[in-house]
């Protein structure tokens, strides 16, 4: 490769690995494709819903929730209902978290207020470090809060998952279950507890909140996200989501008034 051209491409690279910060604006239904970055990334949606897929894993990023997303890890990102996005870059000898895996956090008002003032794309740089240091302390104090969805490894726990999630109105039981992939409730039992670190109930639970935080972000109301899960009543769906999440679907639903952004690619 000629010297010019080596230069050129070092350039790219240092470039690519640079952290980049960013606050950006999506229409519900974009899809942004399989990238990894070179640098930590905290996600995060002070409007709207982003479905995260890594390769092992579903997660939702919302305006209670960040996401840590560890150099190198590839995912891509849906979004449901319209989203006001903010990414923080961190450079990987310099990271205020020490997970190697995605994390998934509550986010406080101070939190939130802080992400959104450090993503603002004209922020002079001293500004930007003193923010930044405060933001710092507050991430390493912050509450995991995972909401996620685990891709399942096992052939017969894939067929499980599938055949529930394809219709989740239903109620689908462990005994329905069981006789469909033609194993007993003690198997069935095992398996989700090997793929999953959970049982069959507490799976299909976690599954329904985070269908129905899709739904409540594409504009659904509260009756009709619980109807399309597979609640009876209304009230059931709410005290299970408000268990789970910690605030109501009604408020989830509402969410924060979102802050002016302007439209950029993704990062």
């Amino acid at each position: 490769m000629p010297e010019d051209e080596r230069a050129q491409d070092d350039r790219a690279q240092d470039e690519a690995a640079r952290p980049r910060d960013s606050s950006h604006a999506h229409l519900a239904g974009e899809v942004i494709g399989r990238h990894r970055h070179a640098y930590h990334q905290l996600l995060y949606v002070s409007a709207g819903v982003l479905a995260v897929q890594t390769g092992e894993a579903s997660w939702v990023a919302s305006s209670a929730r960040a996401m840590w997303i560890p150099a190198g890890t590839w995912h891509e990102h849906r979004v449901h209902g319209h989203s006001s996005v903010h990414t923080l870059g961190f450079a990987v000898h310099d990271a205020p978290l020490r997970s190697r895996t995605p994390v998934v956090m509550a986010v406080d008002a101070l939190v939130r207020e802080l992400i959104i003032a450090c993503s603002e794309p004209s922020l002079p740089e001293p500004e930007a470090r003193r923010l930044r240091a405060v933001l710092r302390d507050r991430l390493r104090r912050a509450l995991a809060a995972p909401l996620m969805l685990p891709t399942a490894t096992d052939p017969l726990v894939r067929q499980a998952c599938a055949l529930v999630t394809e219709d989740l109105r239903q109620p689908r039981s462990a005994a329905w279950l069981v006789r469909r992939i033609g194993v007993s409730e003690r198997t069935l039992t095992r398996l989700f507890r090997a793929e999953f670190g959970m049982t069959y109930p507490q799976w299909r639970t976690h599954v329904r909140v985070f269908h129905a935080m899709l739904l409540l972000a594409e504009g659904a109301n509260v009756s009709e996200a619980g109807r399309r899960c597979g609640w009876a009543t209304t009230s059931a769906f709410i005290d299970t989501f408000s268990r789970t999440m910690g605030q109501t679907p009604g408020t989830y639903r509402v969410g924060p008034r979102p802050p002016a952004v302007t439209r950029s690619d993704a990062g």
